[in-house]
Order: structure tokens, then sequence, then C-alpha cells
């Protein structure tokens, strides 16, 4: 089992087996911030602070009968003390997050994740029923806002999708290109679909242009900068010449929207086609714009 796993069951179980979806979402960002290396991440959501990937893991655990999942409560179902499992660092996390929380209210736990990590709020629909007036406006004031026009990109290479996705989300982003020749990938929340739908989720749209993307065929035997610098000098030479109607959706889209990002999967911007995708971009007779690689 995942280690990510045994925490959010432990986290349950130390909560006296059962949590309202929010009190864990809540008490599982608490618990997460205070890690040095995060288990879980996440993302500003219509109830603040919301880890997809934790979301579909407690999916998971109901499937292995670990849990059970009712309209608003889970419920864990096994023996199995997964408090044990966790690492000492871990264990004193979770005493502490119980002290601190175990008798206090949902509305306790939504008002401490509201006032003292604003940008988790921003995109809430609750947020000024749970807050002072004082602090609902600091939340306003908190969302990520951009005037400029800027062409992004970004890879997902190496970050959970709720990195990813903060990501766009601090840069204002309206609108996300996948680049990607074919859009399927092993990684949780970066195929297509559920691309699109995580995408939709926090406000940002999701458009896919394959014809600007690279043959997965061509990608065989990549070592070396030098072996990509020899498949992007192709690259630019065919697919680049080929595509200029794509492109010139690309900047239509850019003015339109203001602020887009074409996306693949290298974190490496020097390992992408992206980066040479972008500079033809720059050199059409109408850009006047920025570009930048996340």
């Amino acid at each position: 089992m995942f280690y990510r796993r045994k925490i959010a069951l432990a986290l349950i179980q130390g909560f006296g087996g059962e949590l309202s979806k929010i009190s864990f979402h809540k008490l599982l960002f608490l618990f997460t911030i205070k890690q040095s290396k995060p288990d879980y991440d996440f993302v500003p959501y219509k109830y603040g602070c919301y880890s997809f990937s934790a979301n579909a893991d407690l999916t998971a655990m109901v499937k292995h009968g670990q849990i059970t999942e009712g309209t608003n409560i889970i419920t864990k179902i096994d023996s199995v003390n997964y408090i044990k499992s966790l690492s000492d660092t871990d264990k004193k996390i979770l005493i502490e997050i119980n002290n601190k929380f175990k008798d206090k209210t949902i509305e306790f736990l939504i008002n401490t994740t509201y006032t003292n990590y604003k940008y988790y709020a921003t995109r809430s629909e609750i947020s000024k029923n749970h807050v002072s007036t004082d602090v609902y406006q600091q939340i306003i004031d908190s969302k990520p806002k951009n005037d400029k026009t800027i062409l992004y990109t970004i890879g997902y290479e190496g970050i959970s999708l709720e990195s990813y996705l903060n990501k766009l989300i601090k840069n204002d982003i309206k609108l996300l290109i996948d680049v990607r020749r074919n859009a399927l990938s092993m990684k949780f929340g970066f195929s297509k679909k559920q691309l699109t739908g995580f995408c939709e989720k926090v406000g940002i749209s999701y458009l896919h242009i394959p014809k600007v993307g690279i043959q997965s065929d061509q990608r065989q035997e990549l070592k070396t900068q030098s072996d990509y610098d020899n498949l992007f000098k192709k690259y630019t030479n065919t697919t680049i010449n080929e595509t200029q109607q794509q492109q010139n959706e690309i900047i239509d889209l850019l003015k339109i929207n203001k602020r887009i990002a074409l996306t693949c999967f290298e974190a490496n911007v020097c390992q992408c086609h992206r980066k040479h995708l972008a500079e033809a971009i720059t050199r059409h007779q109408d850009w006047n714009f920025e570009l930048k690689h996340l």
C-alpha cells in the first residue's frame, strides 16, 4: 500500500474512525503542511483546500474494503492499526493535530484553514459565511491576478497534479493547451479526459492540439541533449513548418485569453518540443507579448 494512504487512514483512525469529507480534507491539509515533504498537495477549491489525489485514494480504499463513503461521511471499517505504521515524525504530527482539533467543529476547521491559508480559500463558495469581513476581503485580495498577456509553457514531469494546477492558478492562466501528440499518461490526472475535468474544476479551460506534437516513436533512444537537439531540429524543419494554421490559432487564443500555457511532459524545457513551438510562435508577425517557461 502507498504510504500516503496509510497517512489518510491513520488520520481517520486517530479521529475516532469517522470524519466528514470536509473535515478529512481540512485535517489532512493541516497534517501535510507540517511535513517536510508533503505526501499530498492541495489546490483552492469550492470548499477550500482540496486534494484530488487524496479523493482518488479514498475511492481506492473503498474498493479495498478499508473505508466506506457516505454522502458526507468517511468511515474506517477494517481493523488495521495504521497509526503504528507511520514514521515517528508523522506520529508526532498526528498527535499534535489530534490534540489541537479533536473536539473542534467543522466550522472551526473551516475558519482556521481559511484564516491562516487564504490562498486555498480563494475559490471557496462558502468563505463569506465562515470568516470575518476583514478576513474575507483578505481572501479576495489573495486571489492571483495578472493583467499581462503571456504565453507560458509547463511540463508535469516529477510533480503532483495539485502542484501542477497550482502553477497554473498562481499565474492566472485561463487556458491550458495540450501539445502532446497523444494525450495519455500513466500518471494520475494527466490523461486528456482527467486533465480536462480537473482544469475545469479550478476554472481553467483545456484544449488539445495534437498536430503540433511529436510522434512517440520519434522519441525513442533519447539519451543526451545532443539527441534531443537533433530531434528538435527535425521537428522544426517539418512539424513547425506544417502547422502554421495551428500556431495562428494559438496566437488568436492568446489575444482572447491573455494568459495561456502550452503543456507537455518533460520538466526540462530544453528536452521538450514545447520550447521550439513557443519560440516559433514568438516569430509570428503579430507577436508582441511575453514568453515564460514554468
